[in-house]
């Protein structure tokens, strides 16, 4: 029962990432910053307040880290292999993907109508990608998990205004979208 639970955990978390348009490019593409917090300047009005997102918690000692799924595990292996990482990274990145909804509500709550979409890089780095309209000013945040699932971990997350909203037409039965 575990293992099919489990199965069906890591088939869910694929599922998303194929419609929410997963896409390592941005691991090369994004900005990396030394700091926790970083916010472009420009004079954008609206930006994330990261202070209501700080957990409270600390980052947990990756070294004797309790993750839910076993270094040698099937889940953690296919993980491995399809996203060319090695098995502490793949049980990494699969702990904190199905822990990323705490992170991804808390900020969704803050953008409202700006919202455009979102994406999880895969690899070695890890991130929550939120696309937003213009509105919003570019920015990053390191954000720790609180749930029992992945107490402590990093979950880096990166504001990137480069989304526009569209205008979806309608259409009637039987015609199909163009």
């Amino acid at each position: 029962m575990p293992k099919r639970l489990i199965t069906m955990l890591i088939i869910t978390t694929a599922s998303i990432w194929a419609l929410t348009g997963c896409d390592n490019s941005a691991d090369t593409t994004a900005k990396k910053t030394d700091a926790a917090v970083s916010t472009t300047d420009s004079a954008v009005a609206n930006t994330i307040d990261w202070s209501v997102m700080n957990s409270g918690e600390k980052p947990a000692d990756l070294t004797n880290y309790p993750y839910p799924f076993a270094l040698d595990s099937q889940n953690v292996q296919d993980y491995a292999d399809y996203f060319k990482v090695d098995n502490a990274t793949a049980q990494h990145n699969l702990t904190v993907s199905m822990a990323s909804n705490e992170a991804l509500s808390k900020t969704l709550d803050q953008l409202s109508e700006s919202y455009v979409s979102h994406e999880l890089t895969d690899g070695n780095n890890m991130k929550l990608i939120i696309h937003t309209t213009p509105d919003i000013a570019a920015s990053s945040y390191d954000y720790v998990l609180t749930g029992d699932f992945a107490k402590g971990l990093v979950l880096p997350i990166v504001i990137q205004p480069d989304g526009k909203k569209s205008d979806v037409k309608g259409h009637s039965k039987g015609e199909l979208p163009e």
